[in-house]
This record gives C-alpha cells, sequence and structure tokens, in this order.
C-alpha cells in the first residue's frame, strides 16, 4: 500500500503524551504496520476499527505467548513482565479455548453482575473517604490521592483481602503503575502479589467467605475446579488489570472533562438533577474518547493469515491499537469531537469477542461513582498545570497519566460562604 509522507515517531515522548496524530496517520496510509517497539520486539499495529473489531474476534489469532518466543516471554518482552517466574501465567489473557471457555465459565460463576450491583455502596463510601482527605485542602493530586486508591481497595475488598493487608497491595500496585516498562519493578511487584495470594488462598481454603477469592475455589462446573495456581493467576489478573485500567478512566476521563468546559458544566448539571442517564453515555464516551487501554493485549498468529491487507506470518506479534480504532471517522461521527451524550458508540475500549474484559461492569460503576462524586463534592475544579505540563506514564499497553494536579474552592470555605 502507498504510503503518504514520512510515517510518524512512534513511541518517543511527544507520541506518549498525545498518540492520536500518529494514529490517524497510520489509519490512513497504513492500517496494518509492522513496527519496532520500545522492547525491541517487532509486531504488527492495527489501526483501523474494522480490522481491529475483526482481529480481535479472529481465533487465528492466539492469546498463547507460547505460540511465539519463549525467550521473549520470559524476559518480559512480551506479555505481562514476570508473569511466567511467577506461575501466574494460566489466566484469561493467555489462554484460548477450549482452556479459556472453561476457565472463563468457572471465573463467571464467582465474579457475578449480583456481586458488583451490590458492591456500588461500598466503591460510594470509599470515594466519598478518598475526598474527604483533600476536600479542605483546595488543592490535589486526582491520581496519587483518588484514581489510584480507589480501584485498589475497592478490587482488594471484592476479592477479600483483609484490610489490614490492603496497604501492602497499594505498595505493590504503586511499583506495577510507576515502574511501568521498567521489566525488573513489575517483576518483584508481580512476584510478591503472587506469593500473598497463594498465602491468601490456602486461608481461605479453610475459612470461606462471601468474597471473590472463596468464590474462586468454590467455582465448580460439571466436576470441574479451579485448580490453586489457576485461582491465583486469575485473583492476580483482575487485581492487576481491574486496577490499572480504572484508575487510567478515571484520570484520563477527568483530564478530557476538565480540558472540554462545556460538557464538564453538562455533565455536572446532570449529576446535580439525579440524571444517570447522561452519566452512562458519559463513560462510555470517555471510553472511547481517551480511554484506559491503549493497545489490546498480545495476539499472536496461529497460522499465516492477511489482515488489512498485510500477510502476517505464523508466530507473529500482533496487536490491535483500541485507541487509534475509537477514533476511526469510518466508525465515529466527528471522532476527535468528546460528545457525552454519543449514543452510536460501539467502542472497543474493553475489547470484543470472547476475551472482552469480565471486570468491565466494575469499571463502569467505579468511573460512575468516582466522576459523580467528584463533581458533586468539588464543584468548580479547575486543572492546576498547562496540558502540555502532564506527563504521561511509559508502558506498552496502558495509557494513563503520572499526576493530575487540580485546584478548587475548599470545602470548608463553599460552606462558610453559603
Amino acid at each position: 500500500m502507498a504510503e503518504a509522507g514520512e510515517p510518524p515517531a512512534l513511541f518517543g515522548q511527544d507520541f506518549t503524551a498525545d498518540p492520536y496524530p500518529a494514529y490517524a496517520w497510520l489509519r490512513e496510509n497504513a492500517p496494518v504496520r509492522r513496527a519496532v517497539l520500545p522492547s525491541g520486539v517487532a509486531a504488527w499495529l492495527v489501526t483501523r476499527y474494522a480490522d481491529a473489531r475483526r482481529a480481535l474476534a479472529d481465533p487465528r489469532l492466539s492469546k498463547n505467548p507460547r505460540r511465539h518466543s519463549a525467550a521473549e516471554h520470559a524476559s518480559g518482552r512480551v506479555g505481562i513482565p514476570g508473569e511466567r517466574g511467577a506461575n501466574v501465567m494460566t489466566h484469561l489473557l493467555n489462554i484460548d479455548p477450549p482452556d479459556h471457555t472453561r476457565l472463563r465459565r468457572l471465573v463467571s460463576t464467582a465474579f457475578t453482575p449480583r456481586r458488583v450491583a451490590e458492591f456500588e455502596p461500598r466503591v460510594r463510601e470509599l470515594a466519598e473517604r478518598l475526598v474527604d482527605g483533600f476536600a479542605g485542602a483546595g488543592s490535589a493530586d486526582l491520581i496519587d490521592e483518588f484514581a489510584f486508591p480507589l480501584p485498589i481497595y475497592a478490587i482488594c475488598e471484592l476479592l477479600g483481602v483483609p484490610r489490614e493487608d490492603q496497604d501492602d497491595f497499594r505498595r505493590w500496585a504503586g511499583m506495577m503503575l510507576h515502574t511501568a516498562g521498567k521489566r525488573g519493578g513489575v517483576g518483584r511487584a508481580v512476584r510478591r502479589m503472587r506469593t500473598y495470594l497463594g498465602e491468601l488462598i490456602h486461608r481461605k481454603r479453610g475459612e470461606l467467605g462471601d468474597d471473590l477469592i472463596s468464590g474462586l475455589i468454590r467455582a465448580s462446573d460439571h466436576g470441574e475446579q479451579l485448580t490453586e495456581d489457576e485461582a491465583a493467576s486469575m485473583a492476580f489478573i483482575l487485581l492487576f488489570a481491574g486496577f490499572e485500567t480504572t484508575v487510567n478512566l478515571i484520570g484520563n476521563g477527568t483530564l478530557a472533562l476538565l480540558r472540554n468546559p462545556a460538557e464538564l458544566a453538562r455533565l455536572r448539571g446532570a449529576v446535580a438533577a439525579g440524571d444517570e442517564g447522561l452519566m452512562a453515555t458519559a463513560v462510555e464516551e470517555l471510553l472511547r474518547y481517551d480511554g484506559p487501554v491503549e493497545l489490546a493485549t498480545w495476539r499472536f498468529a496461529s497460522e499465516p493469515l492477511t489482515l488489512g491487507g498485510e500477510r502476517v506470518e505464523r508466530g507473529d506479534p500482533v496487536l490491535v491499537v483500541l485507541a487509534a480504532a475509537d477514533r476511526d471517522p469510518e466508525r465515529f461521527a466527528a471522532p476527535d469531537v468528546l460528545d457525552l451524550g454519543r449514543t452510536d458508540n460501539p467502542h472497543l475500549g474493553y475489547g470484543h469477542g470472547i476475551h472482552y474484559c469480565l471486570g468491565a461492569p466494575l469499571a463502569r460503576l467505579e468511573a460512575r461513582t468516582a466522576l459523580a462524586t467528584l463533581l458533586r463534592r468539588l464543584p468548580d475544579v479547575r486543572l492546576a498545570a498547562e496540558p502540555g505540563e502532564l506527563r504521561w506514564r511509559g508502558g506498552l499497553i496502558m495509557r494513563g497519566l503520572r499526576s493530575l494536579p487540580v485546584t478548587f474552592t475548599p470545602e470548608g470555605d463553599r460552606t462558610s460562604a453559603g
């Protein structure tokens, strides 16, 4: 396919701050393009919506890293750094049917919509408590003080991690978040989490409760059960995938609102009026506009295939660029415009097909609750830095801010003024 002009530079600092112009060029000129990643691995990047949706559901694109290179997986160059050494590979992001079908069925019996819905009051309580910690100060870093701790404490409670151990999880999660792109730090955090989860599963076998880990231990279907390694791997991936995606959804979403004051005022009015419908479509639009997952997790061609007119050989890594697909003008009207009322919005923010994110309902619940709490408690919140001064975390799959400084009228001053 002929290419117009010079291809954009990928994966540098400017690209990380705003990848969307580069993705627009790729969609137009090289929608399926082989690129060398910062790790040195060469992978195909898929950027058009139609190709992306097709690739996400193509059974010839395996999730099993053994389809590629064991050496590259062991070194952390593909997949989650440290997962092989920590023995947490047997989870839904790394396996294909029929094993994927069995594990997803078993895990779904524990991670039900009812369980998530019943958790809403606790998420609201956590959000209120976190805002209590800075509402009187007049300024805050919404990543460190709100978007990061909220999903960590929420998923810990849902999993059944005792409260006295939750700060350990917050520290390990912080290592994973702040050393993204640095394999050693993430690997150490993964190993510590795996050791702890194995010990917790062993303890809970003697005293099952109503938490998610107890549900994973109980999970069975037609006589099948999760092994201890499978239960630990599933608990790990629910934590790993469940906290960082929600940190980024809350952080990226809040920044998008602060940079679009008319839409921010629209949502603030809806929250004040108790209009839950706009909040629901707003979260979907924020997932599309600047979502928490920039590239879908790794896939590997199990046989030669053609994708977007390009020949993909057996064993080649394929990365579907969700952020590019969700701004494809062939599918979304005015894709670079934030429209919180957008209803025709089949975004790919949580994937598509059999690997659609199992934790999406929890992430949506946390995002709705977090945004509603912020807008109600901090009605005049505003960005305390120029957008160009903000820094984004390194790493390949996720897209998220290092910090989000804001200012607002301290809550006590508003109360006294009123």
